[in-house]
């Protein structure tokens, strides 16, 4: 091979690494020859999907040699009469995900500044790269978002802004107060983009999700998604909403037949499982307390969370614990490329699993590996 094709790609690529998913129980059993492992590593609901979710699935089967509905009628009307939304503000992704990387096609030029938080969504970092935008990090606040110096970092040449709440991976997350003040310090030419994949599972009293502040604001986009609480991570669907002249730009660059039938129908059907939903919040609020108790004892601290996971500092380099904990079939995830090379996330999961985690860990720490 003569040609270096490195050197055609674009810039902001030729810079990028791939994402880096949790590992697969499949890849780990594989490896290692070791079976009845648990993966705690990608925030995915440890219930499972909701059982009528999978019903509406078996039924679109039928449906699989055509494309999907490309408008998502059917889901932006369940959308709309569940929670209130326009259907002409509603944009479907294949994962929130790839609502944001639309985002990055439609407003974001090369030599734009884009302002994102440190330790925050990689996603991030990779629609900025990738659209040769200027990465714009501003310093975290006890580990999260800083929305006075996000504020104060906004320039002239700033397109974008990219906020968690919660975050992702650090469980941290701020109040409506804060978000009004911060919203009403922001040019309307700037976008706003509020990731909300993890709001279900909020239940602080002053936790307000941005959707009650579209009208005020229209340069606000929020992005919610069906992998977390609503248990569809495998099917791959999201959403953004945004006034209707935004969300007429994101559908521009949307790809046809972009979110498929199967995710369709069982976005459409879990909105009704209102026991599902209201499940997989009491478990999770069980489990974060079990984790935090489990935790106490041993010398450790972590980052307090209100998302459906809780990160770990291991007080050195937790690269050793996590192969050990990989060693006695526990998958979490480290979190050295997000820049806290210490830190360990690990997703909340049934009770049982949460044990397991637990006593592995206490036995990788009295063993000596801490890093």
């Amino acid at each position: 091979m003569t040609c270096d094709y490195y050197q055609l790609a674009t810039p902001g690529v030729q810079g990028l690494h791939p994402y880096q998913p949790g590992k697969p129980v499949e890849e780990l059993e594989r490896e290692l020859g070791i079976s009845d492992s648990i993966k705690l590593a990608s925030n995915e609901n440890p219930l499972g999907p909701s059982q009528v979710a999978i019903k509406a699935v078996q039924a679109a089967l039928s449906e699989s040699a055509r494309y999907p509905d490309a408008s998502g009628f059917k889901l932006k009307k369940v959308l709309s009469e569940h929670y209130g939304y326009a259907p002409n503000t509603l944009t479907l992704g294949n994962g929130s995900n790839d609502v944001l990387e639309m985002i990055g096609r439609a407003f974001i030029l090369p030599g734009d500044e884009v302002i994102y938080s440190e330790y925050a969504f990689v996603v991030y970092m990779l629609v900025a790269q990738a659209s040769g935008a200027k990465a714009v990090v501003t310093a975290a606040k006890n580990w999260g978002h800083d929305l006075a110096a996000m504020a104060a970092a906004v320039t002239d040449k700033t397109r974008v802004i990219f906020l968690a709440n919660p975050n992702n991976p650090t469980g941290t997350w701020f109040s409506e107060d804060a978000l009004r003040v911060f919203m009403a310090q922001i040019p309307e030419r700037v976008i706003v983009v509020l990731d909300e994949a993890y709001a279900e599972y909020v239940t602080e009293a002053d936790y307000v999700t941005g959707l009650t502040m579209q009208d005020e604001f229209a340069n606000l986009i929020i992005t919610r998604t069906f992998s977390k609480a609503f248990g569809l991570a495998g099917l791959r669907i999201g959403y953004g909403v945004a006034n209707a002249a935004i969300t007429d730009l994101l559908n521009r660059v949307r790809q046809p037949f972009n979110v498929n039938i199967p995710a369709l129908e069982a976005a459409a059907a879990v909105l009704s499982d209102t026991d599902y939903l209201q499940r997989s919040v009491a478990i999770n609020r069980a489990g974060l307390a079990q984790l935090e108790k489990g935790l106490a004892p041993l010398g450790v601290s972590w980052i307090p969370s209100v998302g459906n996971f809780i990160t770990v500092d291991c007080g050195a380099n937790a690269a050793p614990v996590y192969a050990a904990l990989l060693q006695e079939g526990v998958i979490v995830r480290p979190l050295a490329n997000y820049g806290m090379p210490n830190h360990l996330r690990v997703t909340v999961g049934l009770p049982d699993e949460n044990s397991r985690f637990l006593t592995a860990f206490t036995k990788v720490l009295k063993s000596g590996n801490k890093g």
